[in-house]
């Protein structure tokens, strides 16, 4: 008896450990897919021609010492959000007041030095900076100044819209910004963003005039009225024409709106938008997100909206940080895993999130609606998406951005799916938003447009690198068959010849670069490889 109790306990055990050692495995992968960030992640470089040859720091040498520079980084290397464009630049300074600016830039003309603006480095082509030039870090130049009686505010450069948000919360808002918070408003005037409001468009629509250093050092305000043409360049125009100082930006109510969402086929979408939700002024934010999950893949779609309600007795409660940051982390990154978790994420964001919905305002429930997630408009574009940053090794997510005319959004999606189902594409996330036509100089929307926003894995290795490139160009020669643009601040991928292709202007606009800023001061890794 005891040695058939023996046998039967040498299998049981053996189960037991095997048990034991795969829930340590997965305790330990579901450790490093939600665990928060240590540090920047380093990456082998996408371009390695623009680090140093030798990997040391290059040295400073303060040949005019009146020019009396801060220098938050003496050589070293920068990198940005992609993780992939490690630089090795001359040096990184501190910027805090307007004459920081001039002296940085007085001692790189001296110095026959180049420079380049930073803020929060979430371009992903070295936008930001470029082998070898002055690094101006614009988050330390950062006052904002609020004008009640004008309904603006004054903002310097280097600040956040989370600044702004804090300081305007909770009687006012902005009109126009991204849908995070992360970004800093010069770099958001230099790509021209957009965001979730759909009735006001642009960034450039909500900016009264702004205060701008070219690169002699002299000052120029700039507006539609104004030196329009260097207003015209400066918005969009990815920090070629001058130091953004400061910009004047209306502001407007921080309205009160029912979260609402729709799940609908994107087949339907633009007849949605156009006979429903543009005629809609109640509606002040809205955006789309088309499914990532096999079984549906790019096919259904939740439209999110955020309408207006008409109630003024309702009080407002602080911003709070977004929460639950570690689990965001994990649903992220889990999806990268196999098409069991792509379909588990889309089932989530269709049915678990709309019960774990942040509904800050509450209301009396006797009420008409009472049971209404309520939101102020500050709130849904106050995340600093945290989660999107991790741990895992070998491994970016790069976004892209592509825009096409309204009446080509239906067959550009299909395009799309059948390149990612034939590259095995893996696709984390894809947004739909709503742009209008742009006048600026390089407008990625010369005309009324959907802009789709992706956000794609790869692996950080010259096979990774390769795939993108191939679904980046691929892509973008789909754009250009349906008459559409694609958004220049991500990885350099593209060509030139797709470049000139998707914005005609390219020549005018390096003419008038070199009008402005004749020794070409102003530069950067996406200028020197396109530009000249």
């Amino acid at each position: 008896m005891n040695r058939f109790i023996s046998t039967l306990r040498r299998p049981l055990t053996t189960i037991v450990i095997i048990l034991t050692l795969f829930l340590m495995v997965i305790s330990k992968k579901i450790a490093v897919l939600s665990a928060d960030p240590k540090g920047e992640k380093n990456c082998p470089p996408l371009f390695p021609q623009y680090m140093d040859e030798n990997g040391k720091n290059m040295q400073i040498f303060m040949e005019e010492p009146q020019h009396q520079i801060e220098w938050k980084q003496v050589g070293g290397m920068i990198n940005d959000a992609s993780c992939l464009n490690a630089t090795s630049v001359y040096g990184i300074a501190h910027i805090q007041s307007e004459k920081d600016i001039h002296e940085a830039l007085t001692y790189a003309r001296n110095n026959d030095l180049k420079v380049t603006m930073s803020g929060a480095k979430h371009s992903m082509g070295g936008h930001a900076f470029y082998k070898g030039a002055v690094v101006l870090d614009m988050l330390g130049y950062n006052k904002i100044l609020l004008n009640e009686s004008e309904r603006t505010v004054t903002v310097q450069s280097g600040a956040t819209w989370h600044d702004i948000q804090n300081l305007l919360h909770p009687k006012y808002a902005v009109k126009a910004m991204q849908s995070t918070d992360i970004f800093t408003v010069g770099g958001s005037i230099s790509v021209n963003a957009h965001g979730m409001d759909h009735q006001v468009g642009a960034l450039s629509r909500t900016i009264r005039s702004l205060n701008l250093m070219l690169p002699d050092g002299t000052v120029k305000k700039v507006s539609r009225t104004e030196n329009s043409e260097l207003f015209r360049l400066v918005v969009g125009g990815y920090g070629m024409f001058g130091v953004i100082l400061d910009v004047e930006l209306e502001i407007t109510d921080n309205e009160i709106y029912t979260s609402k969402r729709l799940i609908t086929d994107y087949k339907e979408f633009p007849q949605l938008f156009e006979q429903d939700i543009s005629k809609n002024t109640d509606i002040g934010l809205m955006y789309m997100h088309l499914s990532t999950s096999p079984s549906s893949f790019l096919e259904e779609m939740i439209v999110y909206s955020y309408e207006k309600i008409h109630e003024s007795d309702l009080s407002i409660p602080p911003l709070g940080e977004v929460g639950s940051v570690k689990l965001r982390r994990f649903a992220i990154n889990i999806a990268k895993y196999g098409s069991v978790f792509k379909r588990f994420k889309w089932w989530s964001e269709k049915y678990l999130e709309p019960k774990m919905e942040s509904c800050s305002i509450t209301r009396n429930q006797a009420m008409k609606d009472g049971e209404a997630c309520l939101v102020s408009r500050n709130e849904p574009m106050h995340d600093s998406v945290k989660y999107t940053k991790n741990r895992i090794p070998n491994d970016t997510d790069i976004l892209h951005e592509y825009f096409v005319p309204r009446d080509q959004f239906i067959s550009f999606v299909d395009g799309m799916r059948t390149l990612f189902q034939e590259q095995k594409t893996n696709v984390l996330n894809a947004s739909v938003r709503v742009v209008h036509a742009e006048e600026n100089f390089l407008s990625y929307a010369p005309q009324d447009s959907f802009s789709i926003v992706l956000y794609i894995n790869q692996s950080t290795d010259d096979t990774g690198n390769e795939k993108m490139k191939k679904i980046t160009q691929d892509l973008i020669d789909l754009t250009l068959e349906h008459k559409g643009r694609f958004f220049l601040p991500y990885q350099l991928h593209f060509t030139p010849e797709q470049l000139e292709a998707a914005y005609p202007e390219l020549q005018e606009f390096t003419l008038l670069k070199k009008q402005y800023d004749p020794e070409e001061i102003l530069t950067s890794t996406f200028y020197e490889k396109y530009f000249r």
